[in-house]
């Protein structure tokens, strides 16, 4: 199971958010150049970045820490936030981005995700974010009636890399992440599936390897950044390996 370490940009900074509340954001380094090269000296073998002024604008907003980022290491980057057209996705992935993140358009426009992911081979995920079961788009900000499993089967046969799944209530609390919605969506699609939202140390993450679904990966945030655990036991806990 892989780890991906998580840098969240606001204001051109590594933020962590609690539950998603943009004015619930804590600022932990300013550089996020530095914060992904640090990431890669801990032996990360991804970056996950998103950045979450683009998700409610729609449109990206940290253009130039995500660039700093790109240039600043070799490791691949995964990066999801106002990437809602093709030509923002297909700039990304040009401008040396391994694999967009697309959560509201795959709600709004799923044919524009299916017909990027048959571009652009195992360089498109899908992001669902879910509140009691429910996908919502936009940021966090909107709900919408659609079961979260329903959204993952729709992308079945669309050749996506994976689904990155975040439970928001769990998000930046620290509280555990919600293991059983996770393996349950693990098992009910072959997409492979990371988890985000609430690890809070090593059993965790331990947690979620031994659900017994095949989880590809977890996205670790806050935990890291306030040294509730160390890179090497995120790593071990995980039993890291090559990239899903």
């Amino acid at each position: 199971m892989i780890v991906f370490p998580a840098i969240d940009l606001k204001d051109g900074a590594c933020v962590r958010l609690r539950q998603g509340e943009m004015d619930q954001a804590t600022v932990f380094n300013d550089n996020p150049a530095a914060q992904a090269r640090a990431f890669a000296d801990a032996g990360f073998a991804w970056l996950h970045v998103v950045d979450l002024d683009g998700a409610f604008a729609g449109r990206p907003a940290n253009e130039a820490a995500v660039r700093a980022i790109l240039d600043a290491t070799d490791r691949p980057v995964q990066l999801g936030g106002g990437i809602r057209t093709r030509t923002t996705a297909e700039a990304w992935l040009a401008a040396g981005v391994r694999r967009v993140v697309l959560g509201t358009v795959a709600v709004r426009d799923p044919d524009l995700v299916r017909g990027l992911a048959a571009d652009h081979p195992g360089r498109v995920v899908v992001g669902i974010d879910a509140r009691a079961g429910m996908v919502a788009v936009a940021g966090w900000a909107e709900a919408t009636t659609m079961p979260v499993h329903d959204l993952a089967l729709a992308f079945e046969d669309a050749g996506v890399a994976a689904i990155v799944y975040t439970d928001i209530e769990r998000d930046g609390v620290l509280g555990g992440p919600n293991v059983a919605a996770t393996a349950a969506l693990a098992r009910a699609v072959s997409t492979p599936v990371v988890a985000s939202g609430g690890v809070s140390g090593a059993a965790d993450i331990a947690a979620l390897r031994d659900a017994g679904a095949g989880i590809a990966g977890v996205i670790v945030g806050r935990a890291l950044y306030d040294g509730r655990i160390a890179p090497a036991e995120a790593l071990a806990a995980a039993e890291d390996g090559a990239p899903c």
